[in-house]
């Protein structure tokens, strides 16, 4: 094996252990601490003041990174555009918050329009400039692909857009949105290095930077990635899994981001049938577990299992 691939994980890891001492600081002088809910978990209050939108941390070492291979490797473009084109929504989000005080950040409306310009420009560029097929590889089938014909369109646009805000909902503990999402990219870039895919600098760096960020976010977090990294590493999610043709093997490996997008709106649809009873005792599920008496380290040890033994099954069923 070539150990050249080695490479961008060690850039992205190094930038991002060196970032760290210079950004944090910085987003603690200008104030970009975390609001915690006072109705929420109470241990949780402890962190309100820590800087968040830690994020720049990851997206400026998966960048930085990338840039250096994309000459040779131009189909890291599509991954890159929806890293950092989700990451710049989740910043601005984050910027309105955070530094404006407007405690919605972006509104439910803007946010989502922005979500489906970015989703927009990225699948007309894997269709008309790529020309990566949107058929997906079934997983299980021993190399078979499920073709959707006009439907694969609009699949594109509530996977991406689903999985990208699943991985925001993920992002509520110390480490829980870095730790499972390390193995997401450890994962694809298994899977990338061993097809010649032709993507695997950009997945290396993904893995580097979490690594590296890990150092700062892991309990008790000296930073949160905030909204900019969480939806940047959605996109880098989605935008892999699509370069691959593997939109489907998201609901494997990225299982936990699908059960904390599901707890939220089982959450909201039965609090509004029942007339205010609630079906987890908070949502997003993580939450649930931590009021159940789980640690918050024990939320994101079991977690993170749990995504290490699925990436294992996905390997197993390609």
């Amino acid at each position: 094996m070539n150990y050249y691939v080695m490479i961008p994980v060690l850039i992205a890891f190094a930038l991002s252990v060196v970032m760290g001492p210079v950004i944090i600081p910085f987003l603690r002088r200008l104030k970009m601490g975390q609001t915690e809910r006072e109705d929420g978990v109470q241990s949780h209050l402890k962190k309100a003041g820590t800087p968040t939108m830690g994020g720049v941390i990851i997206l400026a070492s998966i960048v930085i990174t990338s840039v250096f291979y994309i000459k040779d490797y131009p189909k890291i473009i599509p991954i890159l555009f929806l890293t950092l084109g989700f990451g710049l929504i989740g910043f601005l989000d984050d910027y309105l918050k955070v530094v404006l005080k407007r405690s919605d950040g972006l509104y439910p409306k803007q946010k989502m329009a922005l979500q489906i310009v970015v989703t927009a420009v990225f699948a007309f560029y894997i269709v008309k400039v790529a020309h990566v097929p949107l058929t997906m590889l079934l997983p299980f089938s021993g190399g078979r692909y499920l073709n959707l014909g006009w439907f694969a369109i609009p699949a594109l646009f509530i996977i991406v857009i689903g999985t990208v805000n699943g991985t925001n909902f993920t992002d509520g503990l110390d480490g829980l949105a870095s730790s499972v999402t390390v193995l997401v990219a450890a994962f694809f870039s298994v899977v990338a290095i061993g097809t010649k895919s032709g993507i695997e600098p950009i997945t290396c760096a993904v893995v580097g930077a979490l690594l590296g960020f890990l150092l700062f976010n892991v309990y008790p977090a000296s930073v949160f990635m905030g909204d900019t990294g969480s939806l940047a590493l959605g996109g880098f999610v989605t935008g892999t899994a699509y370069m691959l043709q593997m939109p489907l093997f998201i609901a494997i490996v990225g299982l936990i981001y699908l059960v904390e997008v599901l707890s939220v709106m089982i959450q909201v649809t039965y609090f509004k049938a029942t007339g205010g009873k609630r079906f987890f005792k908070m949502a997003p599920i993580h939450h649930h577990f931590e009021l159940c008496g789980w640690s918050e380290t024990r939320v994101v040890a079991v977690f993170s299992i749990v995504t290490a033994i699925l990436c294992l099954i996905a390997l197993m069923a390609l």
